[in-house]
């Protein structure tokens, strides 16, 4: 091919794969540029023209184009050559065309037109004829006959068969006959229109057939509107209905009319934002505080402004065609029209917002007599409209999202302008709610979830706007809460929150409705009082319909000011509807999580008063009203898994207030005494408030816990958040803030654990609450915790299980009864006792069994004991409330009848609770009988098995709540009198009473009253025992727990001589008194704020027992006036608690007796402690106790390897007592004398009972010898003690000198040990060091070295504690040595000579035939034996010092690492299980 053909088949190509425009362009390019032939590009032209009819037009439409392009060129060759190609296709190419198309001078170039200047001007000619020059047509002045005929044809009835086809042919008749102008013709034809708007069909079908151009009559109309545009002019509605009607069937269009409409949309935007300033500005004016002259002038202005847009109210033609639009029908235009204006400015205008609304009926009307009419309501049925081109009705939900969604969006909050469409739509959305649930097709779930979206996003953008313009609409409210009621709250919070925080500020109208209310909440506020709460209720109920968020958040930072509020502002919301109920609760919560206000007072010791009033209202408010409660609990939750604990107090009001449970360590013995009873019992008797009327409110929180499984994720957080708050939370925080907290933490945990074990039925609790080692080994539950959410569900179990057992073998003998109970219980807690071996390391069941311990912690104190005196209590104000009722005049019969009979009812059921509950106790204690003999197991001695039971059982559950206190004393004296085996009563009290300061130093405010109540029980039982011989012989005498001997066998008593008598016994309950009298006086002079705050709480519950020794009592008063003095301007907590039990003491001092009647005291012996020692805790002098082989007692394994014990010498054993005398440090001479006249005698008798005394032994004989010297030394000692007794009123220390066996004697100087006053202490410092150390050594009994500690080798800390313990010890008796050899100080300073390793040590020893107990470890002798014969005893011996050693190492040095720099948790922890053990174990 050659070059030119290829390039007209490229053309060609382009013609095929592009469109022909640009083929024909290259093709004839290529000839201009010379690339091809004219004549070969004219044939292929020629053979294209038959393809298509319009080709001609095309071909000069690229000549034109090539005409402008060539005619700039430079190159005339290339003129030239698209000349030749245009003159070559003249021949099938029309001259018409191209003279329209082409330049003038190509034309003349062509020779197609003669000259190029004459055509301009020709055809300017022409165009000023057609459009510039007017027409002589008849006008409506000059001759009226032909419009006179037009407008009579225009207006004929057009009933008949006239139609707009004949009318037409008439017209042009008229136009032709009269020459009428064609324009002014349509003209008239639009204005009768205007005329006969309701002629639609008829005049739309006529101008259709008469107008040529839409254009034409669009500036036609474009006249009319401008015609009204002038000022003080309206358009009239029939106009913009014509022009709707044309634009709605497509006459005209709405770009080229919407120009010739005024105002303008700039203006539109302008005055939108005007508006919303304007709102602003009185949103502001209304909150800002305005003198009362300058707000009237602001009123006037403003009345004036709102007068002058009344006078001219704006004519916004853009608006009434919109308006039109809608009003026949055509949403596409009108949705056009109002997206070129600001949101909600077109509906804001209440004419559109009825025309839209209108239009909304008409779509939803099929559906809604569907899904929507509610039952028995009657509606008015809507017509249709007869246009056939309106948006179609919806038949389905689905149909909803055509048009209907979109309409009542741009309508917004202006939907309130029609209470009854807004009825429609929430009645759609509720039937669809049902659909949408009962539903579960997962093919059609995701356009159900899209519907759902859409529901709800017309209820966060239609709905509760529309509410808010609504004036106290209570109806459309609760029509709305039907709807709102099948959102999930987590929906509905969130609508609330848009509803609150975004929606008031999207138009002006909200804006100022907002500013409103606030205004008119302000007012209700400032006069709401307890007296005028129904007026204040009312007007809070209209104001709460329309805006409920704005209001309730008002009403909620005067309450969290004002707590004075709370009761008037519950008692009002009574008028509210079930959906402000709902919004209060979200509000309430939105308050409770406000990021900016701190839960701390500025002190950071406690929780701010703001956080305290809400709760208080949470409590209030859920009770009164019923409101869903599943939103504020998952708050809860969500705080608790956060790890913070402040919102428990929320939780601790609901339950409170909802539930009736109280939680208060501040109870009556009346009200702990019924709380040990029935349900019936507790809620009549045990609370301080009312707690009727609470069934239903308890349901309701039971319903929300239940519904949404928040009861043990709960529980379980709260036990967490328990033991963590020291960690979590207690970073930075003041101390006394964390132990406020743990104790909320705490307190919350029991009263919520106490509401699901009472209001859960026995399936629920069961079903959630899982085992007792899942508990604690995977949710890592304390194990108190956990058996204290496990208890009630074993006590349902062990009843089911009961009745089962009960009604398969039918006897009603009771002996039947309490087998079957004792059967029922074997089988429920079997396998709780293999589930709790895994909460404990092995060596812990060594010394207890674990039925003993799931015993212990699975019983109730409804368990043990039924409390008669509380139920007659009751039964007897019942029945005085009865005889009041009949002689009170006052009430009506009807009512009288109810209330006698409400009475007797309820005094019938306590009758049958009491009755109950006697029977179960009875089964509980025959159970317990037969389970005793295995509770406690001999391979330990009972030392450790009561330091295990102190540590897992007593301990910890002593301090759990006041009924546990209880619990645990009145369980330790069950074991007691049950004979259990193995339990040592007096080793388990002396345990609790010795050392109490550790106990008290780490436990928070709350646990320090619980811990007093418990110590005041086991008080009161001690009392009991010791104040009447003939009770202690019933109920301790022949009893293993008063065993001062323990043997192999004979568990009942053993010997007589092996029990503790009865002056001896009120000897240590005497050491007892004093020993708390000695932990009291240390923590209240440590300073620490704990310390003092807790000891002061214990006192203050122990007062009814304790203090009953005169003495003691001046003691303890002195050091509280002490604390008063010194706390009243630094910490008023402190003083005001210390002054309260001061008050309380002296008003106790009538009960104090001195001691020698509060314990028989024997006179002393010459040898003995001297006279001026003294007993009272003012002194520092310790008691020297008596070393003789009676007293030493003998160990479990000694009795084991000998089988036998030697008889008690009772005379050895009185001639060994060592007492002091009971004084208060400030003697007169005429006492002195006396006393010393009393002890020469009693020397005496002592002397002559020594000669009876058998001394066959070694022991005995030296122990004659060191009776004779100290009778010596005493004598000389008791003449120097007079000498100085009138400069020194204080009583002498004496060291009583330390004995090796071998005989050798260091004496230890004795010297005045009384704390003086602050001068003359630094002169006596060396000398009480010492002293101190001779107490330790006299009170152990054992050899000391006489070589003085250096000062240097003490610290300052421990100089202190030795200065604060400065007190002697009671007089005891030696029949209970492994009590009264105890040390007296808990915290051992030193290491006792005796138990100093040495060489001499290692290289020989003896051991006693019997093993020691490990008090007893200073008591040890050490002779010269030979190390090789003995070898075991030996290392077991060295291994028992070594382990004495540490124990008194951990004691001094490491107990302070913890105290000083730990929480009170940490300390409990330490003290629980490594501090207590050790201690014993020294012991």
């Amino acid at each position: 091919y050659s070059t030119s053909t290829t390039t007209v088949l490229l053309c060609l190509g382009w013609f095929v794969t592009y469109n022909i425009q640009t083929a024909l362009y290259e093709l004839c390019w290529q000839v201009v540029q010379g690339n091809l032939k004219s004549s070969l590009v004219t044939d292929v032209l020629r053979d294209m023209m038959e393809f298509r009819d319009d080709m001609p037009s095309i071909l000069a439409d690229v000549f034109s184009i090539l005409d402008l392009e060539t005619g700039a060129l430079e190159e005339k060759n290339k003129r030239d050559h698209y000349t030749n190609l245009v003159g070559a296709c003249l021949l099938f190419v029309p001259e018409a065309i191209l003279k329209e198309r082409l330049d003038p001078e190509t034309l003349e170039s062509l020779g197609l037109i003669k000259q190029a200047h004459q055509f301009n001007q020709k055809i300017v000619k022409i165009k000023t004829k057609l459009f510039y020059k007017q027409q002589k047509f008849n006008l409506l002045r000059e001759e009226n006959e032909g419009y006179a005929k037009l407008i009579t044809e225009l207006g004929q009835d057009l009933s008949g068969n006239i139609t707009s086809h004949i009318v037409l042919e008439s017209i042009k008749s008229l136009i032709g006959c009269f020459n009428l102008d064609p324009n002014r013709v349509l003209d008239i034809i639009l204005e009768v229109y205007e005329g006969r708007s309701d002629q639609d069909e008829f005049f739309l079908s006529l101008i259709k057939s008469y107008m040529c151009e839409p254009l034409t009559l669009c500036h036609i109309l474009g006249f009319k509107f401008k015609f009204y545009q002038e000022p003080n002019e309206e358009t009239p509605k029939s106009l913009y209905h014509i022009a709707a009607a044309l634009l709605h069937h497509n006459l005209i269009e709405l770009e080229d009319l919407y120009v010739h409409l005024m105002p303008l949309d700039g203006s539109i935007a302008e005055e939108h934002k005007r508006d919303i300033s304007e709102a602003k500005q009185i949103a502001r004016k209304l909150v800002m505080v305005v003198v009362p002259s300058e707000k009237s002038e602001d009123k006037e202005k403003e009345k004036d402004k709102d007068e002058e847009k009344n006078d001219k109210p704006p004519d916004n033609q853009k608006l009434g065609l919109l308006e039109a639009l809608l009003r026949i029908g055509d949403w596409h235009h009108a949705q056009s029209i109002m997206d070129q204006m600001p949101s909600f400015y077109a509906t804001s205008h209440k004419s559109i917002a009825l025309a839209l609304c209108q239009l909304v009926h008409l779509t939803v009307e099929p559906l809604y007599r569907r899904a929507g009419v509610p039952k028995g309501a009657r509606g008015c049925v809507i017509q249709p409209l007869r246009n056939k081109r309106a948006p179609r009705p919806a038949e389905s939900f689905e149909d909803l999202r055509r048009d209907t969604f979109s309409m009542l969006c741009y309508l917004g909050p202006h939907l309130s302008h029609d209470p009854v469409l807004f009825a429609k739509i929430v009645r759609l959305g509720k039937g669809f709610m049902k659909e949408y649930q009962s539903d579960g097709r997962p093919d059609v779930k995701d356009k159900m979830d899209t519907l759902l979206s859409c529901f709800l996003s017309i209820a966060d953008q239609v709905l509760l706007p529309s509410l808010s313009l609504m004036e106290c609409n209570a109806c459309m409210s609760e029509e709305l809460w039907g709807l709102f009621k099948l959102f999930p709250y987590q929906h509905r919070y969130r609508l609330y929150g848009q509803w609150k925080n975004e929606t008031y500020s999207s138009h002006p109208l909200l804006v100022k409705v907002k500013a409103q209310t606030v205004e008119r909440a302000r007012y209700i506020m400032k006069r709401l009082t307890k007296e005028n709460v129904k007026q204040s209720g009312r007007q809070i109920g209209k104001l709460s319909h329309s805006n409920p968020t704005i209001l309730f958040d008002y009403m909620l930072s005067q309450i969290q000011w004002y707590d004075n509020l709370i009761v008037p502002v519950v008692d009002s919301l009574k008028y509210l509807t079930s959906l402000n109920y709902d919004v209060l609760a979200y509000c309430i919560i939105e308050a409770l999580a406000n990021p900016e206000k701190e839960k701390m007072k500025h002190d950071d010791t406690t929780i701010s008063s703001w956080l305290q009033s809400l709760a208080s209202l949470c409590g209030a408010v859920f009770r009164k009203y019923p409101i869903e409660l599943a939103g504020l609990l998952q708050y809860v939750t969500n705080q608790l898994k956060a790890g913070k604990s402040f919102d428990l107090l929320i939780l601790k009001e609901v339950v409170q207030k909802m539930a009736g449970i109280e939680i208060t360590d501040e109870m009556t013995s009346e009200q702990l005494e019924a709380m040990t009873g029935g349900e019936q019992l507790k809620a009549e008797g045990g609370y301080f408030g009312q707690i009727r009327n609470t069934k239903k409110s308890s349901q309701r929180l039971k319903d929300a816990l239940l519904d949404h499984e928040l009861a043990l994720p709960l529980c379980l957080l709260m036990a967490q958040q328990r033991n963590g708050v020291v960690f979590l939370e207690g970073g930075e925080k003041h101390l006394k803030l964390v132990g406020h907290l743990y104790d909320q933490c705490h307190d919350t945990l029991v009263q919520f654990g106490g509401f699901l074990a009472s209001n859960l039925s026995t399936e629920d609790y069961i079903k959630r609450v899982p085992s007792i080692d899942i508990l604690c080994n995977q949710f890592h539950t304390p194990h108190d915790a956990a058996f204290f959410l496990s208890r009630p569900m074993y006590a349902h179990q062990i009843l089911s299980k009961y009745d089962e057992l009960k009604k398969a073998e039918k006897g009603n003998r009771q002996q039947q009864k309490v087998h079957k109970y004792v059967a029922a219980c074997e089988q429920v807690m079997t396998p709780v006792h293999e589930a709790v071996v895994s909460l404990h390391p092995a060596r812990v069941w060594d010394d207890l069994r674990p039925q003993f311990y799931a015993t212990f912690w699975s019983l109730t104190m409804y368990d043990l004991a039924v409390p008669h005196s509380a139920y007659e209590r009751e039964v007897n104000k019942l029945k005085v409330q009865i005889k009041g009722i009949e002689e009170n005049p006052e009430i009506p019969l009807n009512k009288k009848k109810k209330e006698k009979e409400r009475c007797t009812a309820l005094q019938e059921k306590l009758q049958e609770e009491e009755k109950k509950q006697l029977e179960h106790v009875q089964r509980v204690l025959h159970r317990l009988k037969l389970e005793k003999d295995n509770w406690l197991l001999a391979k330990s001695t009972k030392n450790e098995t009561i330091t295990k039971f102190l540590q897992l059982c007593l301990f910890p559950r002593c301090i759990f709540s006041s009924i546990d206190a209880v619990y645990c004393a009145r369980f330790v004296e069950l074991v007691h009198q049950q004979k259990t085996p193995n339990f040592c009563t007096l080793l388990c009290y002396d345990r609790v009473f010795s050392a109490i300061i550790y106990t008290v130093a780490s436990c928070t405010e709350n646990e320090s009253h619980r811990y007093g109540r418990f110590l005041c029980c086991m008080l009161e039982t001690v009392t009991r025992w010791h104040s009447d011989r003939a009770v202690y012989e019933k109920e301790c005498s022949n009893y293993p727990g008063f065993l001062t001997i323990f043997r192999a066998t004979g568990f009942d008593g053993g010997n007589k001589a092996d029990q503790l008598d009865y002056e001896n016994f009120r000897h240590v309950v005497h050491k007892w008194h004093y020993m708390l009298t000695k932990a009291s006086v240390h923590c209240l002079e440590t300073g620490d704020y704990t310390h003092i705050r807790n000891i002061l709480i214990v006192l203050t519950k122990i007062l009814p027992c304790y203090p009953k020794v005169l003495n003691l009592g001046q003691a303890l008063e002195c050091r509280v006036h002490k604390i008063c003095l010194e706390e009243k301007d630094k910490r008023p907590d402190l003083y005001a608690l210390a002054m309260g039990y001061s008050g309380r003491l002296k008003s106790q001092k009538v009960h104090m007796v001195p001691e020698n009647e509060f314990h028989h005291k024997e006179q002393p012996a010459r040898s003995a402690t001297p006279a001026n020692q003294q007993n009272g805790p003012g002194s520092t002098g310790k008691p020297a106790t008596s070393t003789s082989k009676t007293d030493e007692g003998t160990s479990e394994d000694g009795d084991k390897t000998q089988g036998t014990t030697k008889p008690v010498n009772k005379a050895n054993s009185a001639a060994a007592k060592v007492t002091t005398t009971n004084g208060n440090g400030a003697l007169n001479s005429t006492k002195v004398v006396k006393e010393r006249d009393e002890k020469e005698k009693s020397g005496k008798e002592k002397k002559e009972k020594k000669e009876k005394t058998p001394g066959s032994t070694p022991e005995a004989k030296g122990e004659n010898r060191r009776e004779k010297q100290r009778d010596e030394r005493a004598g000389k000692e008791e003449r120097t003690a007079r000498e100085g007794k009138e400069k020194t009123p204080k009583a002498d220390r004496e060291k009583v000198k330390s004995e090796e066996k071998g005989g050798k004697d260091d004496k230890v100087k004795a010297g005045n040990g009384e704390p003086m006053e602050p001068s003359r202490e630094r002169d006596i410092l060396k000398e009480s060091k010492s002293k101190e150390k001779g107490d330790r050594s006299a009170a152990a009994g054992s050899l000391k070295s006489p070589v003085p500690r250096s000062e240097s080798a003490e610290s300052e800390r421990d100089h202190k504690r030795r200065k604060l313990d400065s007190h002697s010890s009671p007089s005891h008796s030696s029949l209970c040595p492994f009590l009264l050899c105890l040390p007296e100080r808990s915290l051992p300073l030193h290491i006792p000579a005796a138990l100093r390793i040495t060489k001499e040590s290692c290289r020989s020893c003896r051991h006693l035939e019997t093993q020691p107990y490990p008090w007893e470890l200073e008591s040890i002798p050490w002779t010269s034996v030979n190390i090789l014969q003995n070898e075991e005893k030996i290392l077991k011996d060295l291994a028992k010092r070594l382990m004495y050693i540490l124990s008194i190492f951990v004691l001094k040095y490491f107990y302070f690492y913890i105290n000083e720099s730990s929480q009170c948790a940490l300390r409990r922890i330490f003290f629980t299980h490594f501090y207590i053990p050790c201690g014993f174990l020294l012991f």
